[in-house]
C-alpha cells in the first residue's frame, strides 16, 4: 500500500491579533505615568486572519503582498517565533529561520562561538557542527574575523554568517525573508546558488521576496497575502502576474 506524504507544514486556520499602544506618550516616564492612571489606551490589530494552508516536502512558496500584509508575521509564526492567536501551525521537519539576520547571535561573543550557539538553536549538536565548522567558515569568507567578536562585524559578515549557518546545516525547512537581495552581488550569486542547491536536493522553501524576478525563478507556487487574508493561492507564474496587475491597477 502506497502511504500518502503528509504536509511538511500545515496551516489552519491561523489569526494574529496585537495589541498596539495608541497613548501619546513622547518618553518612558510618560508611559508609566498613563498606565499608573490608568489612561493608556490600546487598540487590537489583525495581523493575520483565518489563514489555511499546507505545503508539502520540496516545495519552493512565495509569499507576496503589499508592505503590512502579513507576510513577515506569518514566517515567525511558521517559525515558532510568534504564537497564533488562535489556529495553529503543524511543521515536520527541522526548521532554519532567516529572518532577521544575527536574531539568534550574541554579539558579545566571538563568530566561531555563535556557530555553535546558532547551531545549538536551530537543533543541531556539537558533533554535528564541529563536522560542519571549516565549511561555514569558508562559505562565511569572514577568515581570521572567525575569531572576532559579532559587535565588530559589519552587517553585510553578520549577513554572511548568518546565512552560512543556517544553509550549511541543512535543514527540512528554510524560511527566508528578503535575505537573498542583501549584501555585494559576488555574493548574492552564492547565495543563489546555495539556495538553487538547497532546492535541487529537496529542501522545503518558504521565502518573502519583493523581486519578482527571484520569485518566478525560484518558486513554484506563490501565496498572495492582502490585509492579513490570503488572496491567491496556486502556480507562480499566475499569482505574480495578478498581483502585478493589481499594483498596476494601484492596488484595487
Amino acid at each position: 500500500m502506497t502511504q500518502v506524504p503528509q504536509p511538511i507544514i500545515q496551516a489552519e486556520d491561523v489569526s494574529m491579533t496585537f495589541r498596539i499602544n495608541t497613548s501619546r506618550t513622547n518618553s518612558l516616564k510618560e508611559w508609566f505615568i498613563s498606565k499608573a492612571k490608568g489612561k493608556l489606551k490600546y487598540e487590537n490589530f489583525a495581523a493575520l486572519g483565518h489563514v489555511s494552508f499546507e505545503v508539502m516536502p520540496g516545495e519552493v512558496v512565495g509569499i507576496l503582498g503589499r508592505n503590512g500584509a502579513g507576510k513577515s508575521t506569518l514566517l515567525k509564526v511558521i517559525s515558532g517565533i510568534y504564537r497564533p492567536t488562535s489556529g495553529k501551525v503543524v511543521t515536520r521537519g527541522r526548521i532554519a529561520p532567516m529572518l532577521e539576520l544575527g536574531s539568534g547571535f550574541d554579539y558579545e561573543l566571538s563568530g566561531a562561538d555563535n556557530i555553535y550557539l546558532n547551531g545549538a538553536i536551530l537543533g543541531f549538536d556539537e558533533k554535528f557542527l564541529k563536522a560542519r565548522y571549516d565549511e561555514i567558515v569558508a562559505f562565511a569568507e569572514l577568515g581570521e574575523f572567525i575569531a572576532q567578536p559579532i559587535k565588530t562585524y559589519s552587517s553585510g559578515m553578520v549577513m554572511r554568517l548568518a546565512f552560512a549557518v543556517a544553509t550549511l546545516v541543512e535543514p527540512e525547512i528554510l524560511i527566508v525573508d528578503e535575505i537573498l537581495s542583501v549584501g555585494d552581488v559576488a555574493f548574492q550569486k552564492k547565495s543563489h546558488d546555495r539556495m538553487m542547491s538547497m532546492m535541487q536536493g529537496g529542501t522545503t522553501v518558504l521565502m518573502v521576496s519583493h523581486n519578482m524576478q527571484q520569485i518566478r525563478e525560484l518558486c513554484q507556487r506563490c501565496i498572495w497575502l492582502d490585509h492579513g487574508t490570503v488572496r491567491m493561492d496556486g502556480p507562480a507564474q499566475e499569482v505574480c502576474d495578478a498581483y502585478i496587475s493589481y499594483l498596476e491597477g494601484g492596488g484595487t
